[in-house]
C-alpha cells in the first residue's frame, strides 16, 4: 500500500550543533521532500550554527551564548535568517506558529523550559533530551496529555520500545528490558576503575555521542536515566523496567507482554534510525544506511549489570522508587560531576559517591512544583560542587 501524500513536516531542532542535531540534519537532507528546517539553535557554536542555517535556509536560530550574537546576526542577516540570543529566546522560538515538531536534543536539564514552552504551544515533542522527563516527568507528561501533544522518544532504546508498541494500544505491557551495550568498563572491578582517564572513559565500544553522554554511558548513569525516562514515557512500575547488558547492541530493547510474547527492535547501531522514526512517525521513509547482516553477528549475548560496581544505576532505581523530586537532584549532580571529571577535578569513581551525597543531603520534596524543580536544581549544583572545590 503506497503512502498518502504526505505535507513537509516543519521542524525545529534545540541543539542542531551537537551529536543528535548533526544527525538529525543529516535525515533531513536525505529526505528534503518530507521535512523543512524552520529553527535552529546552538549554545556556543557559531560557525556551525550559521553554516547549518544557510545550507537549511533555516528561518530563525537561537545562539544561547549572548557574546556571539552579534557574529551570527551580522553573517545571517543577508539571507534573510531572523537570529535571537539568550535562553529565554530558546525557551519561546520553540512558540512559533509554522513549527510542527520540536526536536529537543539539548543535553542535561537545560532541555526542561523549551520543552514545557513547546508543549504549551501544542508542539509534538522529538525528545533526544532524556534529562526533561528524568527531571519533571510528572509535570511533563501531565502538560502532555493536557495539550493533546505527542512525545515520541529518540534515543535508541526508547524508540526501540516504542516501535515495539506500535499497534499494541489494547495489550497490557508486563515488563520492558532495555539493553545497554555495559560502555568500555564492562565486566570491571571498582579496583580497576580507580585511576581510569577521560580519555579511556570517552571511548564508547558502539555508539559515536558527546562527551557527557559518553561518560554517563561509562559509568552507566546513561542506562539509569532511561530507566526513569521509561517509568514516565511507557506508564510503568519500577519492577516494570529491567536492564539487560547486551554488548553486541544489536537488540536494542523488547516488550514482554502479559501473554508471555516478547518483541525486540534490532539493527545495527546508528542514532539516524530512531532520528528518523521519531520525526517520520507513524510512517517509515526508506534509509541508506548499511543493512544488518545476521551472518556479522552469529552469537548475541546477554548479562546482568553489575550494580555494585556501577553505583549510578542503583541510584538511579532508588531515585525512582523515591519519587518526588529526588530525580532531579540525582540528575543535578551528576551534571556537575561528570564536568568535573572532564575538567579532571575529580576521579571515575568519585562521580557515583557526589551523587549519592547530594541524594542523601539536598531536602526531599514528595509532590515538587516547577519551582520546586528549579530550587533543586540549582542548591543540588551548589552542593556538588562544594564536594570537590
Amino acid at each position: 500500500m503506497e503512502k498518502p501524500e504526505i505535507t513537509k513536516k516543519k521542524i525545529a531542532i534545540l541543539g542542531s550543533t551537537g551529536s543528535i542535531g548533526t544527525q538529525a540534519l543529516e535525515v533531513i537532507e536525505e529526505h528534503s521532500d518530507k521535512f523543512q528546517v524552520e529553527v535552529l539553535t546552538a549554545n556556543t557554536n557559531a560557525d556551525l550554527l550559521v553554516e547549518q542555517a544557510i545550507k537549511f535556509k533555516a528561518n530563525a536560530v537561537v545562539i544561547v551564548d549572548e557574546t556571539k550574537f552579534k557574529e551570527v546576526s551580522e553573517k545571517l542577516w543577508e539571507h534573510d535568517i531572523k537570529t535571537y540570543t539568550g535562553e529565554a529566546a530558546l525557551a519561546q522560538v520553540v512558540e512559533m506558529e509554522e513549527i510542527n515538531i520540536v526536536l529537543t536534543a539539548l543535553v542535561g536539564y537545560a532541555g526542561l523550559l523549551p520543552t514545557i514552552h513547546a508543549i504549551k504551544a501544542k508542539k509534538n515533542i522529538a525528545l533526544a533530551n532524556k534529562e526533561t522527563l528524568v527531571v519533571a516527568g510528572e509535570l511533563i507528561t501531565k502538560l502532555a496529555a493536557e495539550n493533546g501533544v505527542a512525545i515520541i522518544p529518540v534515543d535508541s532504546e526508547h524508540g526501540a520500545i516504542f516501535q515495539c508498541l506500535t499497534g499494541e494500544i489494547q495489550n497490557k505491557i508486563e515488563k520492558i528490558y532495555l539493553t545497554a551495550s555495559g560502555g568500555p568498563f564492562r565486566g570491571k572491578k571498582k579496583e580497576e576503575l580507580k585511576n581510569i582517564t577521560k580519555e579511556q572513559a570517552l571511548k564508547h565500544p558502539n555508539w559515536d555521542m558527546g562527551a557527557k553522554i559518553t561518560i554517563d554511558s561509562a559509568t552507566l548513569m546513561n542506562k539509569g536515566l532511561e530507566v526513569i525516562e521509561a517509568k514516565w514515557l511507557f506508564n510503568l512500575k519500577p519492577e516494570q523496567i529491567d536492564v539487560i547488558v547486551h554488548p553486541q547492541s544489536i537488540i536494542h530493547s523488547i516488550v514482554q507482554f502479559e501473554d508471555g510474547s516478547m518483541k525486540a527492535q534490532m539493527g545495527l547501531p546508528d542514532m539516524k534510525h530512531p532520528i528518523q522514526y521519531a520525526l517520520s512517525f507513524p510512517y517509515r521513509f526508506s534509509s541508506k544506511s548499511p543493512r544488518f547482516n545476521f551472518m556479522d553477528y552469529p552469537q548475541l549475548t546477554f548479562e546482568q549489570p553489575d550494580k555494585e560496581t556501577f553505583l549510578n544505576l542503583s541510584l538511579a532505581y532508588d531515585a525512582l522508587n523515591k519519587g518526588g523530586n529526588m530525580a532531579c537532584i540525582l540528575n543535578a549532580a551528576n551534571e556537575i560531576a561528570v564536568e568535573a571529571f572532564l575538567n579532571d577535578q575529580i576521579k571515575f569513581l568519585e562521580i557515583a559517591e557526589i551523587n549519592k551525597k547530594c541524594m542523601e543531603n539536598i531536602i526531599f520534596i514528595k509532590n515538587p512544583s516547577y519551582e520546586d524543580y528549579v530550587q533543586t536544581n540549582k542548591k543540588t549544583r551548589e552542593f556538588a560542587q562544594s564536594l570537590f572545590q
